[in-house]
């Protein structure tokens, strides 16, 4: 296995275990890790890093692509292992450490990530853990489910430290693309002028000196959490289907739609499986994370190919992918976070983004990250970069929840992740809200007439009527604009106590 798994002779003296790996770390480290929505990331070096964070005083900066599996940022959290961490996670235990303050979190679209490495605005890196399959014969490293920022890690750390998983099959070879954009002020056009255009090489090119330890592990992934759809999900997929059916019969889009993108989670998994009832055909997505229903679409012969930087799929879907790799290869690609995110591709591809809001208010603006304003939920990920850059962007949420305690839609958001001036759709279960070429006060009533639920319809109107009276291009009653989650701080909902 060794032999076939690390290619070159030189470096099979820098196996190790993984205890000898994990003292090459020292505190005040930063450490680039791979990993991307679970996948493709540290299964064996960072949880073993938190073990030893526990017996003594051992902080580190972690930057990775994106959230990471099998617990591990928690488990660096509840050992004090975290002193900063970027740019994006999903796990509760690290949630609550940073809301608490002990973890400072840096909440970064995810095409910059990379640059500001380049550009050395972030510390440079001590080290780098990247997951591979197998190390080629002229060093360079094999990927496995996720590229996300492993290329510029490799690039830039002082060192490597390699773990290759063996639950990944040597085929993988072929289906990333590893491109990197020259830096400023010499960057050219990145070539990429449709989602299935492979501009780079297949395997990510690092120092093979750099490279300090070499470890092995038969982890797989931990399995994305694909919920069902339900009756919400259902109602907000079917509204945005015909919307897209609309923009045909008007010819604004064609049968082939343009390049898709959606967020991860279930209204993105409901949307895409929508397609499946659909006319359309020959659809290409163009985005960061494949989900499960990608590749139901793939075989239902509706989606012709897919670009994004990680798979984000089910146990059930991972088997069947790499158990069938060959029937897939030829029809998806993993690439550089900062390519899969990049702005002048998402605007020049013209790209349909679908993302998903806590919450948005009377004009708009939308609310990605934050609960209550101030307590950070996951992040903004990639939703910044495709929104602004989009050609349709698109933010789903439902119109309340908790027992109708809660309404998504409000008068003014309690934190602003994507100003009205990005957003072109707004959806819930109640209906859809085309924004497009409408003033502020036509942006209003058309939310309050078409996404808000039915126990807020009034009093959103009353609110926005009144602040009418009051004036202003953008009309709003400041002394109240954020008197429902305060309401709602106190009193568990935002219906006024006599209605309650």
């Amino acid at each position: 296995m060794f032999n076939e798994r690390v290619r070159p002779e030189r470096l099979k003296s820098k196996i190790t275990t993984v205890d000898e790996a994990v003292k090459l770390f020292k505190d005040g480290m930063t450490v680039g890790a791979s990993g991307f929505t679970k996948a493709g990331d540290s299964k064996v070096v960072l949880p073993a890093l938190a073990t030893r964070a526990q017996n003594e005083t051992l902080k580190i900066n972690l930057i990775t692509g994106a959230s990471l599996g099998h617990g591990t940022d928690g488990k660096l959290a509840a050992a004090h292992a975290l002193k900063k961490r970027m740019p994006f996670q999903v796990d509760k235990v690290l949630r609550d450490k940073i809301n608490q303050g002990e973890v400072l979190f840096i909440d970064q679209h995810l095409s910059e990530s990379a640059e500001q490495i380049h550009n050395k605005i972030i510390d440079p890196l001590d080290i780098a853990v990247i997951e591979v399959a197998f190390i080629e014969r002229d060093g360079s490293l094999v990927p496995t489910t996720s590229v996300g920022n492993s290329v510029t890690f490799a690039a830039f750390a002082r060192q490597v430290i390699v773990e290759i998983n063996t639950t990944i099959p040597m085929e993988v070879l072929g289906i990333h693309d590893i491109y990197q954009a020259e830096d400023y002020p010499h960057r050219n056009v990145i070539p990429i002028v449709a989602p299935w255009n492979k501009i780079g090489r297949k395997s990510i090119p690092v120092d093979p000196d750099k490279i300090a330890a070499i470890v092995f592990t038969d982890i797989p992934d931990s399995p994305a959490d694909i919920a069902p759809p339900d009756a919400k999900t259902a109602a907000m997929a079917a509204h945005i289907l015909n919307f897209f059916e609309g923009e045909v019969r008007l010819g604004h889009l064609t049968d082939r739609l343009l390049p898709l993108q959606a967020g991860i989670g279930r209204v993105a998994n409901a949307v895409l499986a929508e397609f499946r009832k659909s006319n359309f055909y020959d659809l290409t997505m163009f985005s960061e994370v494949l989900q499960d229903s990608t590749f139901e679409l793939i075989d239902a012969g509706i989606l012709s190919f897919a670009s994004a930087s990680s798979l984000a799929v089910s146990e059930i879907w991972h088997k069947r992918l790499f158990e069938n790799l060959q029937q897939y290869k030829e029809k998806f690609v993993l690439r550089p976070q900062n390519i899969s995110n990049t702005p002048g591709l998402i605007r020049r591809l013209g790209v349909i983004a679908i993302n998903t809001a806590i919450e948005f208010d009377l004009y708009g603006n939308v609310n990605s990250t934050h609960i209550g304003g101030t307590q950070i939920m996951n992040g903004i990920g990639g939703s910044g970069d495709f929104a602004r850059n989009a050609y349709l962007s698109i933010f789903v949420t439902q119109a309340a929840s908790k027992s109708n305690t809660i309404s998504h839609i409000v008068p003014m958001v309690s934190h602003v992740d994507h100003t009205e001036h990005d957003v072109d759709i707004l959806v819930t279960e109640i209906g859809i809200a085309d924004l497009r070429g409408l003033a502020p006060r036509e942006r209003a009533q058309t939310i309050i007439d078409h996404c808000v639920h039915p126990d807020y319809k009034e009093l959103l109107q009353s609110y926005f009527d009144r602040a009418c009276k009051r004036g202003g291009h953008t009309p709003h009653l400041l002394e109240e604009a954020l008197s429902w989650h305060t309401r709602f701080a106190e009193t568990g909902s935002m219906k006024p106590i006599q209605e309650s």
